[in-house]
């Protein structure tokens, strides 16, 4: 059987899909099997964002004019193409970055939930009326959109993050120019089809695939672009920052976390053990908010460590795809280097590696970037993989004797996106929520996720501030217009 040649994805500008006017492409590789091209993404260039970033704003004044009713039912209407095509996204996402197909299908359908949610904030309030000290005044405050954004987006979330950023854009009035990581870029496009066949009008969203560097980077200089949410790198997420601080831009940065799981002494060890092994290995470890550092009281030390190790030992690793499969492979090649050399300056900074550690060939898995689930112990709090974010499947176990130990450790970092607990003690409860250094705060639960309708961020060198996701999402994408009226 004569096998189809992989297809190549265009642009997406002003309700067209658009070849680049310098034809460079680049493969995107299966990470279960590096010798499967999925498809090929176009490299664009600077020219053609600016064709991009010039369609959203010829249609960035109908948009806003649009009732936000009217904008919600847009939004409907995409949720109900990918609810359509959901197993046919869902594929496409494990075959491109790797997660499980029950996972990439969970992810899927939060999309489709987080469009719904947007299209019912069209028909809430964007202002409150304010007293006036003139009896013959009316004063309001209502809401107006920004004009243009940018949406730059990571891999390891193709479908979620890119729909929590694009919808409440979208439903608060403005256009987007969307740039998905080139990592899932093919993932990305099936989400834009669903955009074009809801019907949009051109130039309301537009896509742009190419090299971060160069697509990414020109996006947060250019004069047009009014907003740019990012999520990546820390790295990259200053250099966005800086960009669009220099020229009065708003921006939105959500970046790194080295994030803590606390075990006091009398946590439920089963619950905390399923939650750490959840929140820390699943998607491979490629979460902001996955499990990184397990401090873990002396009491209970010995006895949370074998029922950890009983269970991960059972974790069965592979392609996505298969019927079983637990934990995938990494995204990619890059990714795939990076987490093995911070499993080797673990061990070579004096960390005790109880188990994993290896990669693919040693799981029979010799044509993927696969790690095994790997734990090390004899950890301190100054050693590398206990500081930086190392986004793969690799826990670093810590013994303390108490919870003010407990919490200056967590607190470590530079990072402070999520943490969690594990104890039935109310008073033990409130000081960790009080005390721990992180946007968002979990008690007997993994800590990794977030209801779509709470806000989204972190603290430190994690976010720039503000919140994604729920009603907090508002603050971002308008700004407020003080309007005073006299009779």
């Amino acid at each position: 059987m004569k096998v189809a040649a992989a297809k190549t994805y265009l642009n997406y500008v002003s309700g067209e899909w658009k070849a680049t006017s310098n034809e460079s492409v680049e493969a995107s590789i299966n990470p279960a099997n590096r010798h499967e091209t999925v498809g090929y993404l176009q490299l664009s260039s600077v020219d053609d964002l600016n064709e991009a970033i010039a369609a959203a704003k010829e249609a960035k004044l109908a948009w806003r004019r649009l009732s936000g009713p009217a904008r919600g039912e847009f939004l409907f209407k995409v949720a109900n193409h990918i609810e359509r095509r959901l197993d046919e996204i869902a594929a496409m996402m494990t075959r491109e970055m790797g997660k499980t197909l029950l996972e990439a299908k969970g992810e899927t359908a939060r999309g489709v939930a987080i469009l719904r949610y947007y299209a019912g904030e069209g028909m809430r309030k964007t202002g409150d009326v304010i007293p006036s000290t003139d009896s013959a005044a009316l004063m309001f405050t209502t809401r107006v959109p920004l004009g243009v954004v940018g949406v730059i987006t990571p891999w390891n979330f193709p479908v979620a993050i890119p729909i929590w950023k694009m919808a409440p854009a979208l439903i608060y009035g403005n256009t987007v120019v969307f740039k998905p990581a080139q990592e899932t870029g093919i993932t990305a496009a099936l989400i834009i089809e669903c955009f074009h066949e809801a019907g949009l009008p051109a130039g309301v969203v537009n896509m742009i695939t190419g090299d971060g560097g160069v697509i990414g980077q020109a996006m947060a200089d250019h004069p047009d672009i009014h907003g740019i949410t990012f999520t990546g790198s820390n790295t990259v997420g200053k250099r966005v920052g800086q960009s669009a601080l220099a020229r009065g831009a708003k921006y939105q940065l959500e970046m790194g976390g080295k994030n803590p799981v606390i075990v006091a002494q009398d946590a439920d060890l089963d619950l905390a053990v399923e939650a750490t092994i959840s929140g820390g290995l699943r998607s491979t470890g490629q979460k902001c908010t996955a499990t990184s550092r397990v401090i873990v009281h002396s009491e209970v030390y010995e006895a949370f460590k074998m029922k950890l190790l009983q269970k991960i030992q059972v974790i069965r690793v592979g392609s996505g795809l298969e019927t079983g499969t637990w934990m995938g492979p990494c995204a990619s090649e890059k990714q795939f280097r990076t987490v093995l050399s911070y499993i080797a300056k673990g061990v070579e900074e004096g960390g005790t590696l109880l188990c994993g550690g290896g990669e693919g060939r040693e799981l029979g898995l010799e044509n993927g970037f696969f790690v095994e689930p790997t734990v090390f112990e004899n950890i301190s709090s100054s050693m590398t993989i206990a500081q930086e974010e190392i986004f793969g499947p690799v826990l670093a176990l810590i013994k303390v004797d108490s919870l003010e130990e407990a919490l200056q450790i967590a607190n470590d970092v530079k990072f402070g996106l999520s943490a969690s607990i594990f104890t039935r003690d109310i008073s033990t409860m409130l000081t960790f929520m009080n005390e721990i250094d992180a946007g968002m705060v979990r008690v007997n639960a993994e800590s990794a996720g977030v209801e779509l309708h709470a806000p989204f961020g972190g603290v430190k060198q994690s976010s720039s501030g503000s919140r994604e996701q729920g009603q907090a999402a508002i603050e971002f994408y308008t700004d407020i217009k003080t309007v005073f009226i006299k009779s």
